[in-house]
């Protein structure tokens, strides 16, 4: 029996921010909130919606900063639990962390097995001061540790921060943070595929893979961490990497609905929106790109925001191949942690696992390694 999945609305309650992080491809605009009736509209909506493959709602409270508006996120918990929806619910928003105060902690503290704060967090202070407003003295990371303490942070990388990559991955998880649940090339018309991004990379995935092999108690970072036995799945499935426009909609503040939260008003005008909300999106193959299904043997794992390719493709089937080297890069890095790992704790793993772990590990290096081979050597000198 396949395994259930959560059904992942996002309601986004104001497009408004009280940062301007360097790398953000929104525009905020101030006074466009959410009303409570709207809202109330909205959940009504996604309980009404739940697909049957799914076991229940992930709620997402989106901006701009979802905690401008907190009076607002209290109704709506409120008018949820007045229902008794028969579905499982959860509740999840991702915060800069600046805003909270001491009734905001509480609040959450009394709710924390109904929602849960993911906090976005870039590094060391002078990575994430440069890329978000000289913002980290004022976030309380007990707080977040304390009250959820197997919620991971999700940090973004700009040019900026990738050279020290590896200090700022050190840096959160000595604050205590388990686990880094997204470490993301930053979206938008920006170019990952020039080499020099690639020179910056290579020496901090070195570090991060003998960091993660000696503290082998520690969850690998998202970055890292690819199921690399995905690329052994026989036959290869033909399918989205996401699910945009299905498992995903996302609420606008006036109560539209968006296929996800990349394709909205704060990133699109309403002219390339309406062509967007004309796309039918259960048609899965209309999101392949053939040339990288039949020909990449990566592509299962290869990371992929189908939103973030419109904005700059213009189109949803034909990948940018901006980030192909990189991702390779990282892809062959994965699969030399995690085949120390795998020699360190064999019994972590089942027979099964070893077997299409090795193949896969095989057949990355094989790809991939020439490519790269000179400019390893290089940096090993």
């Amino acid at each position: 029996m396949a395994e259930k999945i959560r059904f992942s609305p996002s309601i986004c309650l104001t497009h408004d921010c009280n940062l301007s992080c360097i790398y953000c491809y929104q525009s905020h605009c101030v006074g466009n909130v959410m009303s409570f009736d709207t809202a109330k509209r909205c959940i009504d909506t996604i309980f009404s919606s739940i697909p049957v493959e799914c076991s229940g709602v992930e709620i997402g409270f989106i901006g701009g900063e979802p905690l401008l508006e907190f009076e607002l996120i209290k109704q709506i918990v409120d008018y949820v639990a007045s229902k008794n929806f028969p579905d499982e619910y959860i509740f999840f928003a991702s915060t800069n962390g600046t805003l909270l105060t001491e009734e905001m902690k509480s609040w959450f503290k009394e709710h924390k097995d109904r929602f849960v704060l993911g906090l976005s967090l870039d590094g060391t202070p002078e990575t994430h001061n440069y890329n978000r407003c000289d913002s980290y003295g004022s976030i309380d990371f007990d707080f977040f540790i304390n009250t959820w303490p197997n919620q991971g942070v999700k940090m973004t990388l700009s040019e900026h921060s990738l050279a020290n990559l590896a200090a700022n991955i050190k840096h959160i998880h000595s604050l205590g943070f388990k686990q880094i649940s997204g470490v993301n090339l930053f979206e938008g018309t920006f170019d990952w595929g020039q080499e020099r991004f690639i020179d910056m990379l290579l020496p901090q995935l070195t570090e991060l893979v003998e960091f993660y092999v000696e503290n082998d108690d520690l969850t690998i970072n998202q970055m890292l961490d690819r199921r690399l036995i995905l690329c052994e799945e026989k036959p290869r499935k033909k399918r989205k990497w996401c699910g945009i426009g299905t498992g995903t909609l996302f609420f606008d503040t006036d109560g539209s609905i968006m296929p996800c939260a990349f394709c909205t008003p704060m990133t699109f005008d309403v002219s390339t929106i309406s062509r967007i909300r004309q796309t039918d999106f259960s048609v899965d193959n209309d999101f392949i790109d053939d040339e990288c299904f039949n020909e990449c043997y990566m592509y299962p794992i290869c990371p992929y925001c189908a939103g973030a390719n419109y904005l700059t493709e213009g189109t949803f089937k034909t990948r940018s191949k901006k980030k192909c080297k990189i991702q390779k890069l990282i892809t062959l890095y994965s699969a030399e942690l995690q085949a120390r790992r795998m020699v360190k704790n064999p019994d972590r793993f089942s027979d099964a696992e070893k077997y299409n772990l090795i193949n896969a590990i095989k057949k990355i290096r094989k790809h991939y390694l020439p490519e790269f081979v000179d400019i390893i050597e290089k940096a090993s000198q």
